[in-house]
């Protein structure tokens, strides 16, 4: 079967239709889309989380993973509680297992934290929080900042080499258990700039940052998946895994669908981009990242530039239970009427949803038809 692609300015020119279109009527669109998302997923079950033994390893207490994709470590000692961590499977374009989302590591789970990165043969940790702002700690020291060797239980972690960009950082780490011959390389990008009330300063930032993950992914075989995290591991981690998993289908030719993308993460660790100000901000990226090489720039949308000013800025980092709300079921959505341009889809693509592309491996080149384009 060959599907049908579209190029990059085609891409681009639908989905600036679609963000004005969303953004209109101070962003009537934006509000909606993200209001049918509020209860997706919360009927599913977070029992290993809320097991009393369990509690003290989450950072925040009602940010638990879903027990049906939540990372399962080995048992140590018998204790069949050692199997627990704050930390979800969720999708990004290949797979259900393509990411694991968590927390930033607290003091006493950072042994557990390196035991899953080796476990799941995790080549890539994104980090996207500050260590800390003032006296608030968002997440511990993992790793050693300049040259130097830590262990964390059996891992022995030790950076050999720290590169900064204008708002990263990317540190070479090399990875081994005690007293074994096997290395390991992990590579660390490490965004502290996205400040923990707010978004990136602007969405060139973000964009670059995730474009050079999605390079470096792109490079590298598919041995385990890669991690992010931010505090919580849902609003900034939930971003930036929305974002860089609509680049690759954008690089291959196929519409974005934001809300889709959302809602299936949701589906897989509570709160995935947790506030309006961060699904406005995920559009905004991709508006800006689609109109390079295009011969546009990111102002070609200013309402929708206009229109995020006025958003409600909601705190990405939670301090209680009321943001949570109770557990009723999931409640079934109406979507938003589809566009002209949306119906001239053929049935080839409309299998090629985002909804369902999570689910399966993106499509190889064999699918495309020789006019495909990439970026």
């Amino acid at each position: 079967m060959r599907v049908q692609t579209f190029s990059r300015a085609q891409i681009l020119q639908d989905f600036t239709f679609q963000c004005q279109a969303l953004a209109a009527n101070d962003n009537r669109g934006f509000k909606q889309e993200f209001e049918e998302l509020s209860d997706v997923g919360k009927d599913l079950s977070t029992r290993a989380g809320n097991t009393e033994v369990n509690r003290g390893k989450n950072r925040y207490p009602y940010i638990l993973p879903y027990d049906h994709c939540r990372v399962r470590l080995s048992v140590q000692y018998s204790d069949p509680y050692s199997d627990y961590i704050n930390a979800s499977f969720v999708p990004g374009g290949g797979s259900e297992r393509d990411f694991i989302c968590t927390q930033g590591p607290l003091h006493h789970t950072m042994a557990d934290f390196w035991r899953m990165v080796w476990e799941q043969n995790v080549r890539i940790i994104v980090m996207v929080t500050a260590l800390r702002h003032k006296d608030i700690v968002f997440c511990e020291n993992y790793w050693p900042l300049e040259r130097g060797t830590v262990y964390h239980g059996l891992i022995q972690v030790t950076t050999m080499k720290r590169k900064q960009s204008s708002d990263y950082f990317i540190t070479t780490i090399h990875l081994r258990q005690r007293d074994c011959p096997t290395e390991r390389i992990i590579t660390h990008f490490y965004y502290p700039s996205w400040p923990d009330q707010g978004v990136p300063k602007d969405p060139f930032s973000l964009s670059a940052f995730t474009e050079h993950v999605r390079q470096h992914l792109d490079t590298l075989p598919r041995l385990g998946p890669a991690v992010v995290h931010c505090s919580a591991g849902i609003g900034r981690s939930g971003t930036f895994v929305t974002l860089l998993w609509l680049m690759q289908l954008c690089a291959r030719g196929i519409r974005p669908d934001i809300r889709a993308a959302v809602e299936d993460m949701r589906l897989h660790r509570m709160w995935m981009v947790q506030t309006l100000q961060q699904y406005v901000f995920v559009h905004q990226c991709l508006l800006h990242w689609l109109s390079r090489g295009t011969g546009g720039t990111a102002a070609c949308s200013p309402q929708l530039q206009g229109a995020t000013l006025n958003v409600n800025y909601i705190q990405d980092r939670p301090h209680s239970s009321s943001g949570r709300g109770g557990r009723g079921r999931r409640k079934h959505h109406h979507h938003r009427q589809k566009t002209p341009s949306d119906q001239q889809q053929s049935t080839a693509q409309h299998v090629l949803h985002p909804g369902n592309l999570l689910r399966r491996l993106l499509p190889s080149s064999t699918l495309f038809s020789s006019g495909s384009h990439t970026s």
